[in-house]
């Protein structure tokens, strides 16, 4: 019989980050508090996102509402790693990066928790920025899943291909 195995994965869905940046957007628009603001957010190339305002509590109310947006959408947060609000002439800026992908020290951890605690019998590949993990029985790796979801890591992780 066949191994069977899945990947564990941080990709970004740019699809839905649009929508919730579209939706934010139109919140700014319509909200009273942001009037005469200047408050605004746009894509800034495509892996960040840039936010800017009159003044640093708008722009962080700007990010709040981005925020919202991307739970509403059911994404992670861990995808944002917002810079330090900054000046720019009379306006503040926040740039806002989008992460993707797992790092090797991450994958490495990932990989060593899974050979230490997980089922034996379980194999783990890293391929690039994901990893593949594969066994022969398929609860072994139900097991797996639950036993990287247990853990609280500083990245979004997703589990595809499942054969």
């Amino acid at each position: 019989m066949a191994d069977s195995s899945f990947d564990i994965v941080s990709k970004l869905d740019h699809q839905e980050i649009d929508n919730a940046l579209n939706q934010a957007q139109r919140e700014l628009t319509q909200r009273f508090d942001f009037k005469n603001t200047g408050a605004t957010i746009e894509w800034s190339g495509d892996q960040a996102v840039e936010i800017t305002a009159n003044a640093e509590d708008r722009a962080l109310a700007v990010l709040d509402v981005f925020k919202d947006k991307l739970i509403k959408r059911n994404q992670s947060l861990k995808i944002l790693d917002a810079g330090d609000p900054r000046q720019s002439g009379r306006d503040t800026k926040i740039t806002v990066a989008l992460k993707e992908g797992i790092s090797q020290e991450h994958a490495k951890k990932i990989g060593k928790l899974i050979r230490d605690e997980g089922p034996k019998g379980v194999k783990v590949q890293v391929q690039g920025d994901e990893l593949r993990v594969s066994s022969k029985k398929r609860d072994d790796l139900q097991s797996v899943i639950a036993l990287v979801k247990e853990q609280d890591y500083d990245f979004a992780v997703q589990f595809n291909n499942y054969r």
